[in-house]
């Protein structure tokens, strides 16, 4: 676990990533503290409302954690492909969650725990994830959880039950600012 000024420094740095994104400047450098220099994957969430508005990771990072958060920031406001690219109005009004991950360890449908572990399944060329808080937030069962987890792989949704299918969990340290943009 982080300290709070530790999380607060990397939600810094990622919302310092998403503007620069969003007016197409550079991106930020990553500074040379320990906070930033740990190893680990991690997805950046940009919400509006308490609607997802972009969210980019990656489960082994790009380098130390600063450089995957800046750029897993980056890419979810102008490169996840559900939404459009933010814009620099929007910045203000977006809320940041970071979610640091657990290496992924391969796992049986029954292992799996709502809320706990976050979902990645790969059937051939075919992969998709689904973070922790995710049931968490939707209330999901495991397996519903198993089933969109699936759907989000472009997969029917009960090939989690298919022999061959694989079925890795992990866990992430999740925190984010407070929301914004309420009523805009």
């Amino acid at each position: 676990m982080r300290s709070e000024d530790d999380r607060r420094r990397l939600l810094e740095l990622a919302r310092a990533s998403v503007s620069a994104a969003a007016t197409g400047g550079p991106l930020p450098e990553v500074p040379d503290e320990e906070v930033f220099q740990a190893q680990g994957g991690a997805f950046v969430t940009l919400k509006r409302n308490g609607s997802l508005r972009g969210c980019i990771g990656h489960f082994t990072g790009t380098g130390t954690i600063g450089r995957t958060v800046v750029d897993m920031a980056a890419a979810a406001a102008t490169g996840d492909p559900r939404f459009p690219s933010v814009r620099p109005e929007e910045v203000g009004r977006l809320s940041i969650e970071i979610s640091l991950l657990s290496p992924m360890e391969p796992a049986r449908p029954e292992e799996v725990v709502p809320g706990e572990h976050g979902l990645y399944i790969r059937d051939g060329f075919r992969s998709g994830t689904l973070l922790p808080q995710v049931a968490r937030e939707e209330g999901w069962d495991r397996e519903t959880f198993l089933a969109h987890t699936c759907l989000k792989a472009g997969l029917p949704p009960d090939s989690w039950r298919r022999e061959g299918v694989e079925i890795y969990t992990y866990t992430a340290e999740v925190f984010g600012e407070k929301m914004k943009g309420a009523g805009s």
